[in-house]
C-alpha cells in the first residue's frame, strides 16, 4: 500500500513502481521469453541466468518476479541485489557476494539463493573474472541473474555457464494496452492521438511510456499530443512529416523554412535527426524505394552528428540530399 493510501496527503508513488508487475503472467511483452521464464518458475531449478535487451523493457522486473515465485517468504534473506550504483569490483566479488554465497538461509525445498547483477554489462573485466570460480564453487546452494543491456559486454566464460535470454521491445500495441489500463485505474483524462503520442516517444520502451504520460498528466492535466510532445521536449513529428513531405515533392525551400522553424525552436541537432528517423518510418505514403533512400541518408548524418558535427549546416545539407533523392528518375516514375 502506498503512503498516500497511509494518510500522507500528497504523496503518490511513480506509476512506474505503483503500476510495477509482481509476477511473471502479468510482464507486458517477450511472450516467449516470458514462457521460459515460467517454465523455470514451474521447474523450480532456476539455472544461471544471463539476460539482455534494451532499457525499460522488463529485464530486471522479470528477474524479480522469477526470484518472488520461487523463493516466497524466503525472498529478503535469499536475494542478493547490486546494481551499477553499487561497487563492484573485485574486492566486492571476493568478499560481499562470497560471504552471501556461504550464509546459511532457510529455503523452501529444491531451492537457491539468488544473487541479481543488474546493469552487468559496466561490471569491470576483472571483477567479471573473479566471479567464474565463485559461481561453480557455490552452484550448489546459489544461483546467479545478470541483467544487461549489451550481452557482448559480458565476457564469454561467464556467457557460457548461463542460459541466455533476450528482450526485446515492446510492441506498440502493447504499451498501449497497458496505458490504457494505468489511464482506467488513475482516471487520466486524454485523446486517443494524446496516447498515441506517448507510445510514439517511448519507441518501445515500457518505463519510458509510463513516465511519459504521468508527466503529461500530472504537469498539464490532459493527455493530448501537443501536451506530451512540449512535456517530452521532442520536435513535433506532424512538423518534421512537413519537412519530409517537402523533401519528398522537391520543394527544397520550403522544407529548409520549416527545418529553420525547428531549430529556432532550440533542438538539438540530434533531437531533429532522430526524430526524422522515427517519422520517416511510420510514413505510408512514401515509397519503399524511398523510404529507404531516406533512411539511409539520415543515418549518414545521424552518424556525423554523433561523431561531433552536429550544425544547421549539416541538417541544411541533409534536407538538401533528401530532395535531390526524391527527384532522382529512378523514384519519379515510380
Amino acid at each position: 500500500m502506498s503512503m498516500a493510501a497511509q494518510g500522507a496527503p500528497g504523496y503518490q508513488l511513480p506509476w512506474v513502481e505503483k503500476y510495477r508487475p509482481r509476477r511473471l503472467a502479468d510482464v507486458v511483452g517477450n511472450a516467449a521469453t516470458i514462457e521460459r521464464l515460467q517454465a523455470i518458475e514451474a521447474n523450480g531449478n532456476c539455472p544461471h541466468l544471463l539476460v539482455s535487451g534494451l532499457p525499460g523493457i522488463g529485464k530486471t522486473t522479470s528477474v524479480h518476479c522469477l526470484a518472488h515465485a520461487l523463493l516466497g517468504d524466503a525472498y529478503k534473506e535469499a536475494v542478493l541485489e547490486l546494481n551499477a550504483s553499487d561497487d563492484r569490483g573485485i574486492d566486492v566479488v571476493r568478499n560481499k557476494i562470497k560471504v552471501f554465497a556461504q550464509k546459511k538461509v532457510s529455503l523452501p525445498p529444491n531451492r537457491h539463493k539468488i544473487i541479481i547483477l543488474d546493469e552487468a554489462d559496466s561490471m569491470t573485466p576483472g571483477a567479471q573474472q573473479a566471479l567464474r570460480r565463485t559461481m561453480e564453487i557455490y552452484a550448489p546452494t546459489t544461483r546467479f541473474c545478470f541483467a544487461c543491456n549489451q550481452s557482448n559486454k559480458i565476457i564469454e566464460p561467464i556467457q557460457s555457464r548461463c542460459a541466455i535470454l533476450r528482450f526485446g521491445r515492446v510492441s506498440d500495441e502493447e504499451v498501449l494496452r497497458r496505458l490504457l489500463e494505468i489511464c482506467e485505474a488513475e482516471k487520466v483524462q486524454y485523446s486517443d492521438e494524446g496516447l498515441a503520442a506517448v507510445v510514439f516517444t517511448a519507441e518501445g520502451d515500457m518505463r519510458q511510456a509510463i513516465n511519459n504520460l504521468q508527466s503529461t498528466w500530472t504537469g498539464l492535466g490532459f493527455v493530448s499530443p501537443d501536451h506530451v510532445f512540449q512535456v517530452c521536449d521532442q520536435p513535433h513529428p506532424l512538423v518534421v512529416r512537413e519537412i519530409l513531405e517537402h523533401c519528398h515533392a522537391g520543394r527544397v525551400d520550403e522544407a529548409l523554412d520549416k527545418l529553420d522553424e525547428v531549430w529556432e525552436l532550440g533542438y538539438s541537432c540530434l533531437d531533429i535527426v532522430t526524430t526524422l528517423f522515427r517519422v520517416v518510418k511510420t510514413m505510408d505514403s512514401l515509397p519503399e524505394s524511398v523510404q529507404l533512400d531516406f533512411i539511409r541518408a539520415i543515418g549518414w548524418t545521424h552518424m556525423r552528428t554523433l561523431e561531433g558535427v552536429a550544425t544547421h549546416l549539416q541538417l541544411s545539407g541533409l534536407i538538401a540530399r533528401l530532395s535531390q533523392t526524391a527527384m532522382d528518375p529512378a523514384h519519379l516514375s515510380l
